[in-house]
């Protein structure tokens, strides 16, 4: 690779203080415009109000009669993991049980621990792993936890510091991918070690090893599902790339059998003893070819064997995708993207045979899969679409019966509002959906101050959602939001993604200029009232589109992103992208990335909308060099820009409830000076 000169690479490292002189500059300079503002702290108030606000739904997870939730408030920023009866929850009844205390964690170990998440034992939940982030960081401390006496486990499991894998697989046992700091990672910065860890008296606990990928692989993973029946199956998951991947069932003599599935397909549940696969590339088995995007039935031992034939559960269509999908004690359920709205089959198997059936549901918006307790025919899901606050929903499958447990108090009038979805034409023909939620009124003269939001990465599919804060503090003071879904997303299955990926990357770029160019065509805004949003993947696409038209926008959110394509993958967690974006080190791929590299795009003679960029310095998936280079070569080449790094929240905004209303309020007083004022 040919090595370039780059006068602001000294912003890559975390640890120096001409680094860290340089940021407190940036964030007093952004604050004294920004934060100065006199909107800012009233909006920043509304906005906590509402998070703390105790008629929001708390969303959990039921083990054994208990239903289980996270919570913050002002008296517990950081968090309390606790749970109620479902009874009392049916009753809105706030008798709910502390289980664990962030706060006071925290504060007895004088560290800035942040809950990444909690793993109960499925046939023992009492027992559950607590996975604990130090200032909201992918990296995580996993320690075994009573539920019961509400203490750590004494000689319990516990696994240091990393981004590790980590999961039960038995009361006694557990799957360990070391991620932490000594053990052998991929290049990528993840596990490459599969182990079995089963529990030892006094804390000498057994470690046998499974399995040991090489350091050119991704990453490895490890679990353990069980059937409707209780029976289980242990298998790892070997990444080569992002997409491509192997398969192995773990036997009783912890031997490894590799699983004959093609390498860019996907395991998504295990019921009746099939394995339910979603394919991202076509797959012939035997004598039949299934194609990209179908979800197939697959039995274990007929795999193993040869001999038996999947079935196709649900085959591609041009505008429809498998979004998610979850097993019940007897049902695969299946949620459908149709048109970028939700519908959900059951499939269920008799006489060796899966047949489908829709389930009574909500329709014309989305649904999310929000819990399945174990060894029942109940799903939980919620449903909302952008102007109908989310419901959480309770539904028996077997039977079709359901109830609505809690409802999201509005957070504004949605009557005076239109959400509809208009279609943009891409360069190269290409039909690209896009949402807009405006005022019925508003008139088509270009006045309209608007915020188009996208991604278009990773098969990941931008859906309708509740803008419960932007419908206040935006909607209501006249702007519109757009949403877009463009190529690269999943919104219509792999080949929408697959159309986006590696070298044709800027198809996503072309289709979000188209969606912009299409709103201003209809007359909805101009480009000195139109701003683009995005993060991570979605903050290149901003930053991309930002150097390549910037007389199409007014204004640009860039948030934790990805922008100096030429290093990304040897940045943290960059070279496990490479599958998506393409590799630098080999040369046809490096001219594409560097023909749309937004770092590299910049110019003197370019008129660039002033743009924010954000980050945090506690990310440690996306470096924070990214944002800090591009907002400083800007400023030296003689244009302005605003740049503020928080210290915690990681990539993923796992922080307090007060730092998140900050930066949300943040990016509104911006588009107010931006577009409004």
């Amino acid at each position: 690779m040919t090595a370039t000169h780059d006068p602001h690479a000294w912003l890559e490292s975390l640890d120096s203080p001409e680094a860290a002189a340089w940021v407190a500059e940036q964030n007093a300079r952004a604050a004294a415009q920004l934060d100065a503002d006199p909107r800012f702290a009233g909006l920043k108030a509304d906005i906590l109000a509402h998070l703390r606000d105790t008629r929001q739904i708390p969303f959990c997870s039921e083990h054994a009669g208990w239903l289980y939730n996270f919570h913050q408030d002002d008296a517990h920023p950081r968090g309390l993991y606790r749970r109620a009866t479902l009874a009392a929850y049916r009753a809105g009844e706030s008798d709910w049980q502390a289980v664990l205390d962030i706060d006071a964690l925290a504060e007895a170990d004088g560290k800035d621990w942040y809950l990444d998440g909690v793993s109960h034992c499925t046939v023992e939940p009492r027992r559950a792993l607590v996975h604990l982030t130090l200032g909201g960081g992918d990296a995580v401390t996993v320690r075994e936890y009573d539920i019961e006496a509400r203490r750590w486990v004494d000689d319990g499991f516990r696994f240091p510091q990393g981004k590790s894998h980590v999961a039960w697989r038995t009361p006694d046992s557990a799957f360990a991918c070391p991620g932490w700091k000594g053990a052998p990672l991929t290049r990528a910065g993840y596990p490459r070690e599969v182990w079995l860890v089963e529990r030892g008296a006094g804390g000498e606990h057994g470690w046998t090893q499974l399995f040991v990928a090489p350091e050119s692989a991704m990453m490895v993973a490890a679990w353990r599902f069980l059937d409707g029946d209780g029976s289980a199956l242990d298998l790892i998951e070997a990444s080569d790339s992002f997409y491509s991947k192997t398969y192995y069932l773990i036997d009783a003599d912890l031997e490894l059998r590799p699983l004959p599935l093609p390498p860019k397909a996907e395991i998504e549940a295990f019921l009746c003893g099939d394995l339910i696969v979603k394919l991202a590339d076509d797959w012939r088995w035997r004598d039949r070819c299934y194609a990209s995007g179908s979800l197939l039935a697959a039995n274990v031992a007929g795999l193993l064997s040869g001999d038996a034939e999947p079935q196709c559960l649900q085959a591609p269509e041009p505008r429809l995708a498998v979004e998610s999908v979850e097993t019940t004690r007897g049902s695969v359920v299946v949620n459908l993207l149709d048109r970028v709205k939700s519908r959900l089959l059951a499939f269920d198997k008799q006489d060796g045979v899966w047949t489908a059936r829709p389930l009574p549901v909500p329709e014309g918006g989305v649904i999310e899969f929000a819990d399945q307790p174990w060894q029942s025919d109940i799903l939980c899901y919620s449903f909302s679409d952008f102007l109908t606050p989310n419901g959480l929903y309770r539904l028996n499958v077997a039977t079709g019966e359901q109830e609505c447990l809690r409802r999201q108090p509005a957070a504004f009038d949605p009557s005076p509002y239109a959400a509809e979805q208009w279609q943009a034409t891409a360069p190269d023909g290409e039909s690209i959906p896009y949402f807009v939620i405006r005022r019925r009124d508003a008139p088509l003269d270009g006045s309209t101050p608007t915020l188009l939001y996208g991604y278009g990465g990773f098969e990941v599919p931008m859906l309708p959602y509740y803008i419960e804060n932007f419908g206040p503090h935006w909607l209501e003071k006249g702007g519109a939001f757009a949403l877009a879904c463009i190529r690269g997303g999943g919104e219509f299955g792999p080949a929408w993604h697959q159309a986006a990926q590696g070298v044709k990357r800027q198809v996503s770029f072309d289709d979000f200029h188209a969606v912009a160019e299409d709103m201003q065509r209809r007359g909805l805004t101009r480009p000195p009232k139109l701003a683009i949003e995005g993060g991570s993947n979605g903050g290149l696409l901003v930053g991309a589109c930002m150097t390549q038209r910037p007389e199409l926008y007014g204004a640009v959110v860039c948030e934790v992103p990805l922008l100096d394509m030429l290093r990304y993958a040897e940045l943290l967690a960059g070279a496990s992208w490479i599958d998506e974006y393409g590799d630098p080190e080999d040369p046809a791929e490096r001219a594409a990335l560097a023909a749309y590299s937004p770092y590299h795009r910049l110019s003197a003679e370019a008129r660039y909308p002033l743009a924010l960029f954000t980050t945090s310095r506690s990310d440690d998936r996306v470096h924070p060099g990214h944002a800090r280079k591009m907002a400083a070569k800007l400023q030296a080449l003689g244009h302005a820009a605003l740049f503020y790094e928080t210290d915690g929240g990681g990539h993923a905004g796992n922080a307090g409830q007060e730092d998140t209303a900050a930066e949300l309020a943040r990016v509104l007083v911006y588009l107010y000076q931006r577009l409004m004022d």
